[in-house]
């Protein structure tokens, strides 16, 4: 008897947060009907409140204390005045420097997590309408358009932010008094005041110097021609793979795809099989995944993938991976309206799984710089004193070594395996995603300063070398419109323009390769060459999919070229009914 419901093609429920059976909009209706209201707040306080207090009242506190003291030298202004002098600049220098600290980590965190993407979402924002009003031809009026949203942008957010502060400065107020470090509660409304209209003239200022810079930054365009490799240039052979969503259980549905894309991992082992005969025939230098590894971080999924790369060795040699979204962010696959408070375990869980097999794969190649740019450890060197910690933290979730384990998380970005010459290839893996603890919004990111800053250090220790700086997120919009304002803004890298500029220095001497978006196009802004890769497992399972191994040869002048990309097609698998056969001996992928 026939199955009524063959369980192996699933059902409705695998597709409750499928991009591809639902609307963004259609999610955030069911979202917000289901979301949890207290846990909300919470999360808001901690995430935002708290940090908005503790900028406003720095200067509060800080006027206060410094009149009760100024109070009690004047008392004692006949005795030992230059003793209490003394005492007072002790205190100021063990006292000052710590607040100061603590405010200006409050005021980062709001500028990532209000600040910035309400700028990059009025441009964003200006820029579909542009695309919109164009059409899809009209290339160069549209890259016009783009640039004058983005100015437009910039000014609009402008004279917003200061009419916004203009409105909260009679709530504000700058100078504390003795009497207020004993009532510390009647400086709440005040210091929310004083970081609301501090936060409102810094985005005032920082959005017309963004929108000036981005406004006047060379547009993306398509890349204009490939060049012939010849016998004599230095050439180097990379698989750019990405988004590969593995998931743990051998009839499951991928988070966005849900029933619409080919299940278990079948094609992953298509893709491996074929890269091993591909680099038999034609070694390559580097396969390269540039983030989602995984479907939703969890143990089983990457227990898939370190099993999957086991049955390869040559390619796990030449492999490097990064974190992407899905590896880090995705609270609960199956409910995007489930929040996570700041003190849950469970995000450094996923990034701690994230580590392991980043080290497992790359950990004694690839080198960690410090704060100056020195590339003297390797990422198993530097997470050698923290094993136990990590190892503890998995099995029990201990708190008190989160605050460790999260600072270790941030000081292993960027990773460098730097070139095996003067002249040669480096290769620097990013960490692109943002800290965010909501399912909805777990495809955000943003390039943290620091992490950029030593990026700059470690390349500038090699002024001949060229490089791939590879992650996750996509660092400018494609040419082409997109086809939803969703994938503009919802998977944003927010200072991804900034970013550009950063990496303008470098010039030709480097390419940018990416995933996140799915989407295949090469391109450039500037001299900056930029690869976005498609996912090789995420279509429907009638449909094919495909990568690509580019060639980047070296340019005389110390650039680098790209030469055309040899494209590998993976056909469709075998139907469901006959899922089982399809694993056991994948077709074997057509080459075009």
């Amino acid at each position: 008897m026939a199955d009524i419901l063959d369980p192996r093609r699933g059902d409705a429920e695998d597709d409750v947060s499928s991009t591809a059976a639902h609307s963004l909009l259609a999610i955030a209706g069911t979202m917000f009907s289901e979301i949890s209201l207290p846990k909300l707040a919470l999360a808001w306080t901690s995430l935002v409140g708290l940090p908005a207090v503790l900028v406003g009242l720095a200067p509060l506190v800080v006027t206060g204390w410094l009149n009760t003291v100024s109070g009690k030298i004047v008392a004692m202004a006949g005795f030992g005045s230059l003793a209490v002098l003394a005492l007072l600049v002790a205190l100021t220098w063990f006292v000052a420097p710590p607040l100061f600290r603590l405010a200006e980590r409050s005021f980062w965190s709001l500028n990532a997590l209000a600040v910035q993407p309400l700028y990059a979402l009025w441009r964003e924002g200006l820029r579909h309408l542009a695309d919109r009003w164009v059409g899809a031809g009209h290339a160069r009026r549209r890259a016009l358009l783009r640039q004058r949203a983005a100015l437009g942008a910039g000014l609009i957010v402008c004279i917003v932010s200061l009419g916004l502060a203009a409105l909260v400065w009679p709530a504000t107020r700058w100078m504390g008094e003795a009497a207020d470090l004993a009532t510390p509660l009647r400086l709440i409304v005040p210091a929310l005041a004083n970081a609301f209209v501090a936060g409102s003239l810094y985005l005032a200022a920082a959005a017309l110097f963004w929108g000036l810079a981005d406004g006047t930054m060379a547009p993306a365009v398509d890349h204009a021609s490939f060049v012939p490799v010849t016998g004599a240039a230095k050439r180097w052979r990379v698989a750019h793979l990405s988004d590969l969503h593995i998931v743990g259980e051998r009839y499951g549905f991928r988070l966005e795809s849900g029933r619409a894309g080919a299940q278990g991992n079948g094609r992953l082992d298509m893709v491996l099989q074929r890269l091993a005969a591909i680099h038999a025939a034609d070694p390559l230098d580097l396969v390269l995944v540039t983030g989602d590894v995984t479907d939703a971080g969890r143990s089983s999924e990457w227990a898939e993938f370190r099993d999957a790369v086991a049955r390869f060795p040559a390619l796990g040699a030449r492999m490097l991976i990064l974190p992407g979204n899905h590896d880090l962010n995705i609270v609960d696959r199956a409910n995007p309206a489930r929040l996570e408070l700041p003190a849950s375990p469970a995000r450094l869980w996923r990034r701690l799984r994230t580590l392991s097999a980043i080290a497992a794969v790359q950990g004694g190649r690839v080198r960690v710089p410090d704060g100056e740019g020195v590339l003297d450890r390797t990422l198993d060197a530097m997470l050698a004193p923290h094993r136990e910690a990590m190892a503890a933290f998995a099995d029990r979730g201990d708190w008190s070594a989160g605050r460790e384990l999260n600072a270790l998380w941030q000081e292993a970005f960027p990773m460098i395996l730097p070139p095996e010459s003067a002249d040669g290839l480096g290769i620097a893996v990013l960490n692109s995603n943002a800290d965010t603890h909501f399912s909805f919004t777990n495809a955000l990111g943003m390039m943290p300063l620091d992490q950029a800053h030593r990026l700059a250090e470690a390349v500038r220790r090699y002024p001949q070398a060229r490089w791939i700086i590879a992650l996750h997120h996509h660092v400018v919009e494609y040419p082409a419109p997109a086809k939803a304002f969703s994938e503009r803004i919802g998977t944003a890298l927010i200072n991804g323009s900034w970013f550009v500029r950063e990496l303008q220095r470098l010039g030709r001497r480097c390419v940018v390769m990416h995933g996140h978006r799915h989407v295949d196009w090469i391109g450039s802004c500037g001299e900056v060459a930029i690869v976005s890769a498609p996912s090789p497992v995420m279509a429907p399972e009638d449909q094919d999919t495909w990568f690509h191994i580019h060639t980047l040869a070296a340019e005389p002048g110390g650039g680098l070229s790209l030469a055309t990309p040899h494209r590998v097609v993976v056909p469709a698998p075998l139907p469901v009914d006959r899922i089982g056969a399809s694993q056991d001996s994948p077709a074997s992928p057509a080459v075009r």
